[in-house]
């Protein structure tokens, strides 16, 4: 139990520096050089939620990076969409993507799986034990 609180707690930072980031460069587009990024309370526990990845970033270890990072691009889509649409009922959900065209819903861009892709991969290099192939440089003798 304590090494899922600890996992939660390192995908919850995580995922909130992101969003932190990624919002603050979005300012760029504004001219608003004083890239103020924003996260919300909530998106805490969500992007904590990715600690349950864990299981399937073990079992898709060894396939190329292209099926594992799609895989995790399809989960991280699915927990935004549930997430988003409960908050929503409760008045609560702290993003809408109404005004973009690709949204579903208003919970879901799709024009944001180039991004959940590169935050799966993100994720699986925090999941996965330091031992791991990924985690280690490939070094090529001549």
């Amino acid at each position: 139990m304590k090494k899922f609180f600890s996992t939660f707690l390192r995908c919850g930072l995580t995922g909130w520096c992101m969003e932190i980031i990624f919002t603050s460069l979005l300012c760029l587009r504004r001219r608003d050089m004083r890239l103020m990024g924003t996260t919300s309370l909530w998106m805490f526990p969500i992007y904590g939620l990715a600690c349950l990845l864990s299981p399937i970033c073990r079992l898709l270890k060894n396939r190329p990076v292209f099926l594992r990072g799609s895989i995790y691009t399809a989960l991280i889509f699915t927990t935004e969409y549930y997430t988003g649409k409960s908050l929503q009922k409760k008045e609560l959900c702290p993003w809408d993507y109404g005004h973009s065209r690709f949204h579903i819903k208003k919970v879901i861009r799709l024009d944001y799986a180039p991004l959940w892709f590169l935050a799966g991969l993100l994720f699986e290099h925090i999941l996965l034990p330091s031992d791991h192939p990924a985690h280690q440089k490939q070094i090529h003798n001549p």
